[in-house]
């Protein structure tokens, strides 16, 4: 690498990093078994983890972090654990990813429980801050799913879900922050953005579930009530005041000309889908004004 002009060198990584789309690929039908089995216990009370350490934990972080501006979901139902806390999103603290028990610890603080899912998060896949963690998940027949990027019979890891991200030797050699992390960022989108669809807070590929909170938000919810019910800003914005910020709330009340609290009744019976909820009054939006 150290003698390549930089145009080769740039041009290098990109070639590599195309090996990570074909890897998360190949794992098409363990992220598909991932999803499904993550769904089926949040709907029944469960939370998702992600467990990892370094780069690997860091990405757990930042994945579980945008669950709740982007599906309005509370912070408790997706969690990023790191070893090392806090402070190592900013500063090195891979020594603590040699401690099995500490894994374990950081689950107990959280009150990880039966119905909770746990992603153990390993390029290498013998982690043993996550591997301790994950067998611990087995152990009280909460959910284990493995995501490492390394063969299975290399580094065979505790889980009833393994998913493997075969991204090949890093350019950089052992440096799991590139092809390997961009393979893993890819996996965790496909997880957590499948599993809130499959739990209703999408329709189509609307973010319904969003709550307007922030003027960035305000627009986006405005323009969503355009798109599927027809509404301008000037007619959207009172109603997304009186639905209190919900979008959901909102195209209820202007496609079925409910109140709020009929909306919210409809919503409720249905689990918050609103798919279902519109099906149960003969409404759709599919062929609303975009």
């Amino acid at each position: 690498m150290d003698v390549l002009c930089t145009a080769d060198l740039v041009q290098l990584f990109i070639d590599e990093d195309c090996k990570a789309l074909s890897a998360v690929e190949g794992a098409s039908g363990a992220l598909t078994a991932a999803v499904e089995a993550v769904a089926l216990r949040l709907k029944r009370g469960g939370r998702l983890f992600y467990i990892g350490a370094g780069t690997s934990g860091r990405l757990g972080v930042l994945d579980a972090a945008e669950c709740p501006p982007t599906f309005c979901s509370p912070p408790e139902l997706v969690q990023g654990v790191l070893a090392g806390g806090a402070p190592a999103l900013l500063r090195s603290s891979e020594g603590l990813e040699d401690l099995e028990s500490a894994g374990v610890d950081d689950l107990k603080a959280r009150l990880f429980a039966e119905d909770d899912c746990l992603v153990g998060i390993a390029a290498g896949g013998t982690t043993p801050y996550v591997r301790g963690a994950l067998q611990y998940a087995l152990d009280m027949n909460a959910l284990a799913i493995a995501m490492a990027c390394v063969p299975t019979e290399q580094a065979p890891m505790p889980c009833q879900i393994d998913i493997r991200l075969l991204t090949g030797p890093e350019l950089l050699t052992g440096s799991t922050r590139l092809k390997a992390g961009t393979a893993t960022k890819m996996a965790l989108n496909i997880i957590s953005t499948g599993v809130m669809v499959r739990l209703g807070k999408v329709y189509g590929n609307r973010m319904v579930d969003v709550a307007a909170s922030n003027s960035k938000l305000v627009d986006r919810s405005l323009r969503i009530l355009r798109d599927l019910v027809g509404l301008s800003r000037e007619e959207g914005l009172p109603l997304l005041i009186e639905a209190k910020g919900s979008v959901k709330r909102a195209l209820l009340m202007a496609a079925g000309s409910m109140n709020l609290q009929e909306a919210d009744t409809l919503l409720t019976k249905h689990d918050g889908n609103l798919r279902l909820a519109l099906q149960s009054v003969g409404l759709k939006l599919e062929s609303a004004h975009r």
